[in-house]
């Protein structure tokens, strides 16, 4: 089952950076962005600036989680972006009015929260890519108090 973007990730308002979830798998997740003006890192020429990939790419592994989550009928749980391998993409900006094709795919996931996924972003003449490592512990509550 597909649920709206704001019922699977643990953002709120304009933080949502992606507009849809298209389909969700055991192991891959596939989700698109719009890029309009106005929204949330998008420069005054309407473009969103390539680093905001990886924040979109975190969104879709957020996005996966919390579709899993809900098919079991768990809560979604609260996730942190650990680092990234190696992202690299071949445009500096996405184009204002372009639609953006987010992909996770799960490399790896162990019972502590720790997780692997190779992400990717599509469009016409566009490609970036990236394995990003998350963390999503059992009580985010505690752990947050615990690193700050």
């Amino acid at each position: 089952m597909i649920w709206p973007v704001a019922e699977v990730v643990p953002h709120a308002g304009e933080m949502i950076l992606l507009d849809c979830v298209e389909a969700c798998e055991v192991e891959h997740i596939v989700c698109t962005r719009i890029v309009r003006s106005g929204d949330m890192f998008v420069d005054a020429d309407g473009n969103l600036p390539s680093w905001a990939g990886v924040e979109l790419m975190a969104q879709a592994i957020a996005a996966w989680a919390g579709c899993r989550a809900r098919e079991e009928q768990r809560p979604v749980r609260l996730g942190f972006l650990l680092g990234t391998r190696h992202y690299a993409c071949n445009v500096d900006a996405f184009p204002g009015g372009i639609c953006l094709r987010v992909q996770a795919e799960r490399e790896f996931h162990d019972e502590q929260g720790m997780g692997v996924f190779h992400c990717r972003i599509e469009a016409p003449g566009i490609h970036a890519e990236a394995r990003l490592n998350v963390y999503s512990p059992r009580d985010a509550g505690a752990f947050y108090k615990h690193i700050t």
